[in-house]
């Protein structure tokens, strides 16, 4: 017997990979590090402007890196134990992390900024220009 989906129908051609996508993501877990998405309000209604704030406290800018690979957003950090350092407790671990999302096509990361303890992304995704476009029919004999 085969599991249906709501990408099985017979009218969805090209979703099989969507499907992957969304049990990757929901597979994934770790709350590490915190985060808020917002959209952000502007005067022109033609694009969806967003902002995804990571909590990142203890990590430089250099300890960051910001990339989009295909349509995913990943964020990466890694923060290198100070080995001259002699702790008498630690509480605060130098951690590693990586956090991914997915963007729909046509979206597009404006730039990121580092500010007191937090990583803020803008995206975007301006309204797509709608095409219309007469296929011709051939006729064989």
């Amino acid at each position: 017997m085969t599991r249906m989906t709501p990408f099985s129908s017979p009218l969805m051609l090209g979703f099989d990979a969507m499907e992957k996508t969304i049990e990757r993501i929901a597979k994934n877990g770790d709350g590490y590090p915190p985060y808020n998405i917002e959209r952000i309000r502007s005067g022109d209604e033609k694009s969806i402007r967003l902002r995804i704030t990571l909590a990142v406290a203890g990590f430089r800018e250099s300890d960051l890196d910001v990339s989009t690979e295909e349509n995913q957003l990943i964020i990466r950090g890694r923060q290198q134990d100070d080995e001259d350092r002699e702790y008498l407790h630690r509480g605060i671990a130098a951690r590693q992390f990586q956090r991914a999302f997915m963007l729909a096509d046509g979206m597009r990361v404006l730039g990121a900024e580092l500010k007191n303890g937090l990583l803020s992304i803008d995206l975007d995704r301006p309204e797509p220009e709608r095409l219309v476009r007469k296929i011709d029919i051939a006729i064989r004999e």
